[in-house]
């Protein structure tokens, strides 16, 4: 069995999540590609592909968002992803047993004596025919037929219980406030389906990366079924890794350029053990409670997170070593153009902390 070491799993993670270079795809192939974006903040995603694109535009995105092709929506580990519409039908159905289970241990009492299916069938009623509603005011109609001491928890039993998605303009490039919930498409899940899709944008990965990133329990039966037909390795600790037969494995020896990535992204979530992508030491300092910090890759590894601070007329971008960093005139490079792209209209620029300040963001 061929082991593979943490460089190399690393190196064929940034070739599956379009961190090596950048390609020419339109932004829902290349949503489908990485298997979803993170999308807690609706800026986010557009971050996401801009440092995965070539000619990536604010409009394209939003576009996808507005005709419905890319839906966002509570997904993966109950955060907000957007996902293509073809995904998110049999993707979100087989998050279902993971969002009960997030909806009974954070509401479960709140919402004891309340008909959890009876709520979901009245749920499609209010919005059916294209309605949308807020999380709010869904909760409060519900409340009307069962009276509990806080309605936001019926709201967000729906928002678990019952495939919801939230339509544009919420989701896109700086809209924030009150978010709207919509009807999503139906479809069947699928769990042997989003296993090999999650291994061709995030493999070679063990049992325990695949449920770390999904969420969702029961996997190892999955995987032992699909096993004859995957590539199996190891990692330097003895741990079975799987993979695609025909994914790519790119050498070690890769060049990894620089690249800015947005707070929650997935290259940085989507395994148990991710040495791969930094070290533990680095992590600890990267996700710190329920966040997950922007940050710089160098030389195919975490070596930073960022910030932004703007005024009417101009825009810093802080970085903030977490180890030495070499190269910065290419460092500060980028982050100029990632600052033309996000504030065209500013006087930019770039910033770098000293490494003792690093702990303190």
């Amino acid at each position: 069995m061929k082991v593979l070491s943490p460089r190399a799993l690393g190196r064929a993670l940034l070739e599956r999540q379009l961190l090596l270079e950048r390609v020419d795809l339109p932004v829902v192939a290349a949503v489908e590609r990485v298997f979803g974006l993170n999308a807690q903040n609706p800026n986010d995603p557009y971050l996401a592909l801009w440092t995965r694109l070539e000619s990536f535009t604010i409009p394209s995105l939003t576009a996808a968002i507005e005709d419905g092709s890319l839906v966002r929506s509570t997904m993966m580990r109950a955060t907000q992803h957007l996902m293509s519409v073809d995904d998110f039908c049999f993707v979100r159905p087989a998050l279902a047993p993971l969002l009960r289970r997030v909806q009974r241990n954070a509401f479960g009492r709140r919402t004891a004596g309340v008909d959890l299916d009876a709520l979901v069938v009245v749920v499609r009623e209010l919005l059916a025919d294209g309605r949308t509603m807020t999380r709010p005011e869904l909760g409060r109609l519900l409340a009307e037929r069962w009276p509990v001491d806080e309605p936001t928890a019926l709201g967000w039993t729906a928002q678990y219980l019952q495939p919801l998605i939230h339509p544009a303009p919420s989701g896109t490039w700086n809209v924030y406030g009150a978010t709207p919930f919509a009807l999503g498409p139906i479809g069947i899940a699928d769990v042997r389906r989003m296993v090999l899709r999650y291994l061709a944008a995030f493999g070679p990965a063990t049992v325990a990366d695949a449920r770390t990133w999904s969420g969702v329990s029961g996997l190892r039966e999955v995987f032992a079924d699909l096993r004859p037909s995957l590539q199996v390795y190891a990692d330097e600790s003895g741990r079975e890794l799987y993979d695609l037969p025909d994914a790519p494995l790119p050498p070690e020896d890769i060049e990894a350029p620089i690249r800015f990535l947005p707070s929650f992204d997935a290259t940085l979530l989507a395994h148990a053990d991710r040495t791969r992508i930094m070290t533990n030491e680095i992590r600890s300092q990267v996700c710190i409670g329920a966040g997950v910090a922007p940050t710089l890759l160098l030389n195919g590894t975490v070596a930073a997170t960022w910030t932004t601070q703007s005024t009417p007329n101009t825009t810093v971008l802080q970085i903030h070593p977490l180890r030495p960093l070499t190269n910065q005139e290419a460092i500060e490079s980028e982050a100029l153009r990632l600052l033309t792209f996000t504030h065209p209209t500013s006087s930019n620029r770039i910033e770098f902390l000293p490494l003792e300040n690093s702990g303190a963001h």
